[in-house]
């Protein structure tokens, strides 16, 4: 009798084992063909919270690592090991914003994990995938036009980290290279506007971030900033000042409600990219070469 009971308890277990993969399988499923088939016109919180982490986990990483295919991503590298590598994404909504993402699960910039001693640079990876966009306009574009992004956890809308890639509004540029000479190497209060919005700045010089984890120096120099990172946004422009010298401004805001602000960095990026087909017209129908 009792090894009757055992025997049904064990299918009963089984059964429930199945059930719950199978829920989980369908679930997974269902993320990834949201994302897929997302409508270009909607907005990115129209999707769970999860699917940007289902789709790099358990199809781009899969697709790389087993059949050397990364799809749907553009580019999974894994050449530091799952703990340091990144997808690439073209966001499928169009234009030419793509998305960095981490293969190992980190929630966002509030994770203490992006700034430890020995952290992948994701924003150097991001900056180096810079290439992506102008494959998508089949015109190179100057170092100038590039930004990056990573939103507070206030106004994201994915929990996974993801860092936005795509060209800057010229405004903004326009703005930053006017007042290029306030923005030195320590943070300080950018006091210019940009979209409505005051920034701290720093200036980077150098041609890449190989050097910089623009995580770790938001951190560690701005005061009480390393306790509240889940309420500020980063941002990174490549800038070229007036006398040649080639860096990157870095920018941070604080979520401020009562002002209505929620620290939205990618609201610098312009996914449309205007700025290229303006230097299009401008230089007769190709960005100019050596600029980038």
């Amino acid at each position: 009798m009792n090894s009757v009971h055992a025997r049904v308890t064990g299918r009963s277990r089984f059964c429930g084992r199945i059930l719950i993969l199978c829920v989980a399988v369908v679930a997974i499923i269902g993320a990834c063909a949201a994302f897929l088939w997302f409508p270009a016109g909607a907005a990115q919180r129209d999707l769970p919270p999860n699917t940007l982490w289902e789709v790099v986990h358990n199809l781009c990483v899969p697709g790389q690592s087993e059949f050397h295919d990364p799809k749907p991503c553009l580019q999974v590298d894994l050449d530091g090991g799952i703990e340091n590598g990144f997808a690439i994404l073209q966001d499928p909504r169009g234009g030419t914003q793509f998305l960095l993402i981490p293969t190992m699960r980190i929630s966002g910039i509030e994770s203490p994990v992006v700034r430890n001693p020995n952290a992948a640079n994701y924003f150097a990876d991001a900056w180096e995938a810079r290439t992506f966009i102008s494959d998508a306009l089949h015109q190179t574009l100057p170092r100038d036009g590039i930004g990056l992004a990573v939103n507070s956890a206030v106004s994201r809308s994915q929990d996974q980290l993801h860092i936005h890639f795509s060209c800057v509004r010229a405004g903004a540029l326009e703005a930053l290279h006017k007042n290029e000479r306030k923005i030195g190497v320590e943070w300080a209060l950018f006091n210019v506007p940009l979209l409505g919005h005051y920034y701290i700045a720093e200036w980077l010089p150098g041609e890449d971030l190989s050097a910089y984890n623009p995580f770790r120096l938001l951190a560690e120099k701005v005061p009480a900033a390393a306790r509240d990172m889940g309420n500020r946004t980063l941002v990174v422009v490549g800038l070229t000042r007036s006398d040649g010298t080639m860096g990157f401004v870095l920018l941070s805001d604080q979520v401020n409600k009562g002002s209505g602000d929620l620290a939205f960095g990618e609201e610098l990026l312009d996914h449309d990219c205007r700025m290229a087909a303006k230097e299009n017209e401008q230089h007769g129908g190709g960005i100019r070469p050596g600029t980038d």
